[in-house]
């Protein structure tokens, strides 16, 4: 199973959702696999601890690879990063990234990472990306390559109106490149129970029939904690509120996933 975490507004809790679902998924046994398409590589340093030129070339030696004439091995068509954390395997982001876009636009590069996600298919029994807050090559890379994609959501008018505009951009690259694709859920991020607002808006966006998910992620400063520590929060503190929406979250998925 491959899932997209994707929302083109930056600040909404992607990277930290990814990560901390790929690491519930790998606590629960699931061999699992994080892939950081964000030239930020902020999934990359969460994950490993590692930073600047520590960090290996991971997925932008591959797309550099795809660049090539010859043929590229399925061997060594990615590098693959063992994290400390059983079960939890990344490829990792780097800067480079950026650059190497605008080649991989030009020579219609738009495929590869699916048939690389196909074979590694046979490796892990999860598989999560994380993607750049925009709708640019990597993040549709990732959306033609998966099965499932989750939407972080903070609850505001200005993150509502910009899901309206994701959702129809989704179900146009759907028709165009992949019909498989299923909107999972949105997930409410940074949520404030004692605020009116925020509960307002997602019972408009519930009575509209929109997938929003029934488990929500309260803000804490344990995330921050958790960034810190390079630690996801099922590791750092498990019994922690906030660790255990992840777990409940991450339950739903796969219930939803086996019906």
């Amino acid at each position: 199973m491959r899932r997209v975490v994707f929302n083109q507004k930056g600040g909404v809790g992607k990277s930290s959702i990814a990560c901390n679902l790929a690491a519930v998924s790998a606590h629960e046994g699931h061999r699992t696999l994080l892939i950081d398409l964000d030239a930020q590589a902020n999934s990359t340093q969460y994950l490993t601890g590692l930073t600047g030129e520590d960090i290996p070339m991971g997925i932008a030696d591959f797309f550099k690879h795809t660049l090539s004439a010859g043929p590229f091995s399925k061997k060594n068509q990615v590098d693959i990063y063992e994290t400390p954390f059983e079960n939890l395997h990344v490829v990792t982001a780097t800067a480079e990234l950026a650059d190497l876009q605008p080649k991989l636009e030009a020579k219609h590069k738009i495929n590869k990472l699916r048939k690389l996600l196909e074979e590694l298919d046979e490796d892990y029994d999860r598989i999560y990306l994380d993607t750049p807050p925009a709708l640019n090559f990597y993040a549709v890379s990732a959306l033609i390559a998966a099965d499932r994609v989750l939407i972080p959501f903070d609850c505001d008018s200005f993150s509502r109106q910009a899901l309206y505009g994701l959702l129809k951009e989704i179900d146009e690259l759907k028709e165009d490149h992949n019909e498989e694709l299923e909107v999972e859920g949105i997930i409410v991020n940074q949520f404030q129970s004692r605020a009116s607002l925020p509960q307002q808006i997602l019972d408009e966006l519930i009575a509209e029939g929109l997938p929003v998910l029934p488990v929500y992620l309260n803000s804490s400063v344990k995330m921050r904690e958790s960034h810190q520590a390079n630690m996801p929060l099922i590791h750092l503190d498990p019994r922690h509120k906030l660790s255990q929406q992840f777990v409940e979250l991450h339950r739903l998925l796969e219930s939803n996933a086996a019906d």
